[in-house]
């Protein structure tokens, strides 16, 4: 257990690596709120909890050091960000928090690195050079691009009388209904129309006809016409191998990351000895070239993964309950970080959405501040990814089961989960508001797990050389295996406003704050430490301080 949980929860001892052992014994108050009074608490917070808006959460990241637009001093460059100070920390301990949950927690689980760009040959079989694409219409006015998919379009009619016209939208952020029926109403009244509207229709611009098409106005111009018919566009971004430029030196950059564990199959198998059912685990970066990215990190044209695929044998008996307990799995797992779970809910894919190799799909959805998205899914595969393999390469990838002695090509079950988005996801949770003497004040309450700083070392005084020792000793022996931060600047309330900024566990909030994000432990050493061993720790629930036995 790292220091802050163990603060939280009132652990006996916590004991560190390294060659000196230190123990922190609880000998005073209790830091943490009582977890008998729970669900209730939870879900009363959950509802008090505000909803940030995209532009509060995109300013405090740039603002506070969680992520930078790339390239920000040539003025960014679109659909691509950076990761600060405060972001990098966070989002390593999501990936480190899901590979020793999925990974060094399993048995049936093993790890693969693959690389970034591969044989062309493997996107080939894979279908991703003829099909991953994605429909693109361009506005002829404006000359902007968008994808076809996004846009929204309704016709706009009297019960039983004239068509006013069309409107067309990008799927605008929270309830499209609304903005549509708002649009209408304005269209009527501008016609100066009498009579009821007719309910309207809103469809995607890639079912629209030709004939409507001359019809619906582009959204960047009101001009009907400007959208041009909807074409493919492939979002795989190439690249040049060797020397020589030229087709036969064409590679692309991985859209991503499953088909390096489908192709390293067998060799992975064989190495590790495994049996199925059992898993390859990945994490790392994709990149596509998404025409509007949008949403902040949301969507982005480079991104990282956290994919597993499980292998398991054929038949329904087989993937139906594994399907079903990886969908169980995953959203326990979100939970156990911190992800708010009533802004979470499920998405099941229809028959005539799915691929045509897949038998099931599965979202886990998060409402966002621009509505309600997927942020992972849980997808049935069946074998099609091994067998494209296996023909296209000429290896067989079947597996032989020593038991039924019979040979077959496995099936698979894939969680598969964006960080950037759960990134974001997190920051939505975490954001809370609070109030103390009439003033509002603004907070992060990550999970320990994923706290980007689990500690704030601050003697209260300097000028004491043994004092400050003892302090830096502390500070020394936590570094050897958290983040933790160090202050013996400025007095100590400027002090515990600037480490405020370093965001962990809700329990330990000093209250002499006037704006922050939440902050992590702030152990504050005192005069008497030196022949008491006692460690200060602000307690917000009691109003004053958790003393602490440094032995």
């Amino acid at each position: 257990m790292f220091f802050a949980a163990v603060l939280a929860r009132g652990a006996g001892a916590f004991s560190l690596s390294g060659g000196a052992r230190r123990h922190f014994v609880r000998t005073a108050a209790t830091v943490a709120p009582n977890e008998a009074a729970g669900a209730s608490d939870q879900a009363a917070a959950a509802k008090a909890t505000p909803m940030p808006s995209m532009e509060e959460i995109v300013s405090l990241c740039k603002r506070r050091g969680f992520i930078f637009p790339s390239s920000d001093i040539y003025n960014g460059f679109n659909g691509f960000y950076d990761y600060g100070p405060l972001g990098v920390e966070l989002k390593q301990n999501i990936k480190q928090a899901w590979w020793r949950h999925f990974v060094h927690g399993r048995e049936d689980m093993t790890g693969l690195d693959s690389s970034i760009i591969a044989s062309p040959s493997i996107w080939e079989a894979s279908g991703h050079v003829a099909g991953f694409s994605d429909p693109m219409v361009d506005c002829k006015g404006s000359k902007l691009r968008y994808r076809a998919d996004q846009l929204l379009y309704a016709k706009v009619a009297i019960a039983g009388g004239d068509t006013l016209g069309y409107i067309c939208m990008q799927e605008p952020d929270g309830q499209a209904e609304a903005a549509f029926a708002k649009a209408a109403k304005k269209m009527k009244k501008k016609a100066a129309a009498q009579g009821d509207l007719e309910p309207l229709d809103i469809k995607e611009l890639v079912e629209a006809s030709p004939e409507e098409l001359e019809l619906i106005p582009s959204p960047a111009t009101g001009v009907a016409g400007d959208l041009t018919p909807p074409r493919d566009f492939n979002l795989m971004f190439s690249t040049q191998v060797g020397a020589l430029e030229g087709s036969s030196s064409t590679a692309f950059l991985r859209p991503e990351t499953a088909q390096g564990i489908f192709v390293n199959f067998k060799n992975v198998r064989e190495v590790s000895r495994a049996k199925v059912p059992f898993g390859i685990a990945q994490i790392g970066k994709a990149f596509r070239n998404e025409i509007t990215p949008r949403n902040f990190i949301f969507r982005s044209r480079e991104f990282e993964q956290m994919e597993i695929e499980y292998f398991i044998g054929p038949g329904d008996d087989e993937w139906q309950p594994q399907h079903q307990q990886w969908l169980t799995n995953m959203r326990e797992w979100l939970l156990s970080i911190g992800l708010r779970e009533d802004l979470m809910g499920y998405e099941v894919h229809a028959d005539d959405s799915l691929a045509h190799y897949a038998r099931a799909c599965t979202d886990v959805t998060f409402t966002f501040p621009f509505g309600e998205q997927e942020l992972l899914g849980v997808a049935a595969r069946g074998n099609f990814d091994l067998s494209a393999h296996s023909e296209a390469s000429g290896k067989s990838l079947e597996y032989f089961d020593e038991e039924s002695k019979e040979k077959f090509v496995p099936h698979v079950i894939e969680p598969s989960c964006g960080v950037d988005r759960l990134f974001l996801a997190l920051l939505v949770s975490a954001y809370a508001e609070d109030e103390v003497g009439g003033e509002k004040r603004t907070l992060l309450k990550f999970h320990p797990s994923v706290a980007p700083v689990k500690a704030a070392i601050f003697p209260l005084v300097k000028n004491k050389p043994e004092l400050v020792g003892k302090a830096r000793e502390i500070f020394a022996n936590l570094q050897k295996r958290y983040n933790v931060a160090w202050d013996v600047s400025g007095a100590i309330g400027r002090r515990s406003v600037s480490a405020s900024f370093f965001p962990s566990s809700p329990a330990h909030l000093p209250d002499y704050t006037k704006r922050r994000l939440c902050l992590c432990v702030n152990i504050y050493i005192a005069s008497n430490f030196c022949a008491h061993g006692l460690l200060q720790v602000p307690a917000r629930r009691r109003g004053g301080h958790a003393l602490l036995h440094y032995r």
